[in-house]
């Protein structure tokens, strides 16, 4: 889901150059033709448009199904631990597969997370039903179209945290390891730089961009309180890491959707991802804003700067204006460069240029995220190798008239 560094999107155009890197485990599972759609004799015409749902239609919406898989995965786990247990007159009714998903199995971690906002309980376990959501429905229709489903759960096989009540089956992500890219902080702040045009931004948690660090907590040693009732550093410091975490996660949709969309051949197909990419915009939009909350606290080598001390956070940073690039609550994108630079800026979710961005540059930005390390191996699961797979089948889809 996501816009790295230049290097990395240079380095995810090359597949082959990204599986030779280490990031994959040697003999990693590989994902079968099986799991690709049939042919395009099985779809027939749409009445609203005229235009046959086409191989790259399927490829695309293939690929953001087993995108939704591993975020509904990511943000269950997110919703175990620091989900609303209930929301007033209206129940909590999360469930997956037909069975309940247990909320707010650590309420200290709450207690973190509502330093950023009152609200982060009651919005994880929306945006965790909404991820559900997406991918279910995309594989209804992928199915109603006579195209095969996507199910991932063979790679399953990364360990929860160990909270107590937490569920212990395997996982297709770790929150426990994670190096968190924040440039989607300064990107969305920038007047003068876009991605799409190779504009280069930074972070607004330089530390989190380096090493690596839990968004949840591993066990139940990381939710006692100190003796005075107050939260340990250490704690907060997992809940501000969740709290950008979010962000970084949701601003990949904001781009992804929009990105493949340009190459869907079908009417109702690209309202599918018009429509589930403006969700993730409205999520993304959530986000940004309360991480802006997070404390400037230090725990370890981690450190959360003063981002609104309108000095620029960054070690040897180049911000000609940090309390532009900085300020917490400059959260609605700013007018910047798009198409042409003699059209005047223009307010705009970025990147979307299927050069800059799409498929294959999401697998890269999630794995650089340390989201599928295995911590028994300290290397990838299997799953990058299969979802890369996916990646370039949606990448190489192109509109047909």
């Amino acid at each position: 889901m996501m816009k790295k560094s230049e290097s990395s999107v240079k380095h995810a155009t090359n597949r082959r150059a990204f599986l030779t890197t280490g990031m994959v485990a040697a003999g990693a599972a590989t994902m079968g033709a099986a799991l690709l759609p049939g042919t395009s004799a099985a779809f027939g015409r749409e009445e609203d448009d005229h235009a046959p749902i086409t191989k790259g239609d399927i490829a695309i919406l293939t690929f953001l199904s087993a995108l939704e898989q591993v975020e509904a995965d990511l943000w269950i786990q997110y919703a175990e631990l620091g989900g609303a247990t209930n929301q007033g007159l209206s129940t909590i009714d999360l469930e997956l597969n037909g069975k309940k998903i247990v909320t707010g199995l650590a309420p200290n971690y709450i207690t973190a997370l509502e330093v950023l906002d009152g609200d982060m309980p009651q919005y994880i376990a929306d945006n965790t039903d909404d991820e559900i959501s997406h991918h279910r429905f995309l594989n209804n229709y992928l199915a109603s179209k006579g195209a095969r489903p996507i199910d991932l759960s063979e790679f399953a096989t990364l360990p929860p945290s160990r909270v107590s009540g937490v569920p212990q089956g395997g996982r297709l992500t770790n929150l426990k390891q994670l190096t968190v890219d924040t440039t989607w902080w300064t990107r969305y702040r920038s007047e003068t730089a876009n991605p799409d045009f190779g504009g280069i931004f930074e972070n607004a948690v330089p530390d989190l961009a380096k090493g690596k660090h839990p968004a949840i907590p591993v066990d139940d040693g990381d939710v006692i309180l100190n003796s005075d009732g107050s939260i340990p550093n250490h704690l907060q410091a997992i809940a501000n890491t969740a709290g950008f975490h979010f962000a970084f996660i949701e601003q990949g949709g904001s781009s992804l959707y929009p990105a493949l969309a340009q190459k869907v051949t079908n009417l109702e197909v690209l309202r599918v991802l018009l429509s589930i990419g403006g969700s993730e915009i409205m999520h993304f939009q959530t986000w940004h804003d309360k991480a802006g909350n997070a404390t400037n606290i230090t725990d370890g080598d981690l450190s959360f700067p003063n981002l609104n001390s309108g000095v620029d956070p960054n070690p040897s940073g180049t911000s000609a204006n940090p309390a532009d690039d900085f300020q917490t609550n400059l959260i609605m994108p700013e007018p910047t460069l798009f198409l042409n630079a003699k059209l005047g800026p223009v307010s705009i979710i970025r990147p979307t240029s299927t050069a800059q961005g799409g498929a294959v540059t999401s697998v890269v930005s999630f794995a650089d995220d340390g989201l599928f390390l295995d911590p028994a191996t300290n290397k990838n699961t299997g799953i990058v190798d299969a979802l890369m797979r996916l990646a370039e089948e949606a990448d190489e889809a192109r509109r047909r008239f």
